[in-house]
This record gives C-alpha cells, sequence and structure tokens, in this order.
C-alpha cells in the first residue's frame, strides 16, 4: 500500500470545523472554485454510510463511496466508485479532526492508502497530497474565515 499524507493547523473550534467538513456532500461549499457541483445519489444524505457522493472537480466527474463517519472521532473515510478516477486501485481515504490545544485551534489531517505501479508511487503521494488535500484544506480555512 501507499500513502499520501496532508495536515494543516485551522484557527477555528474542532466542532466548527467538523460542522462544515461532516457533510459528505458539502464539498461544493467550502472546496473552493475547483467543485462546481455536487450531489448525493439515491436520496440519501451525506451523513449515511453508504451514500456516493457525484461531483464536478475542474473537468472530471468522480463518484466516491462513504464507508464510515464517526462523530466521536471527528472523522469519515471514502473510496472511488467503479471506474476510479486515476489510475489507483484500493484508493480509501481519510479525513479526521482534532482538537489540538485550549486556544482552540484545530489539526485537520487527510491522507488516502492506495496501490498503483510501483514506478508511478511517488506522483500519486505528491498528487493526492498537494493537488488535492492542500488545496481542498486551503479551501476550508477561506470558507471558515
Amino acid at each position: 500500500m501507499t500513502v499520501s499524507y496532508y495536515s494543516t493547523i485551522i484557527q477555528h473550534d474542532a466542532d466548527r470545523v467538523w460542522d462544515t467538513l461532516r457533510d459528505f456532500n458539502g464539498l461544493a461549499a467550502w472546496f473552493g472554485s475547483a467543485v462546481s457541483e455536487s450531489h448525493i445519489e439515491d436520496g440519501l444524505t451525506g451523513a449515511t454510510v453508504g451514500a456516493v457522493r457525484n461531483f464536478q472537480l475542474g473537468e472530471s466527474r468522480i463518484r466516491e463511496r462513504l464507508l464510515a463517519l464517526s462523530d466521536l472521532d471527528r472523522s469519515y473515510s471514502y473510496g472511488f466508485c467503479d471506474p476510479a478516477p486515476f489510475d489507483v486501485t484500493g484508493y480509501v481515504s481519510t479525513l479526521k479532526v482534532t482538537r489540538v490545544s485550549s486556544t482552540g485551534q484545530s489539526l485537520v489531517e487527510w491522507w488516502t492508502e492506495f496501490d498503483c505501479a510501483q514506478d508511478e508511487r511517488e506522483h500519486w503521494e505528491t498528487f493526492f497530497a498537494s493537488q488535492v488535500f492542500a488545496p481542498a484544506l486551503e479551501g476550508l480555512r477561506d470558507h471558515l474565515g
């Protein structure tokens, strides 16, 4: 398995950050202009394990299934629906919010585990961290103000 990881500190309380991130369908609200539209398929909600998020990221239409959601841990995990939008397999990603201090800061971590061709590991590790997770969490920071 290959892992790609990104984290940042957000200057807001973990509960507020989690309230924003918790809705699996909330990407269009906080990711920024890269996500132009998002909806949950089949009449489910963004807090229902098994829900499929269908969204437009730039020129790509991506579908992801919510695999786990924990309010206690302030985290959720999801994976790509077939066909995967990238040349990776077994993709499972987790987004987690942790209170890190009494001053109200939060640690937001986003990582993914996946398989890919050995010669493409470095590319995908860098791609997910720097081209997906980092700009998304900057969008979150801007959204929260």
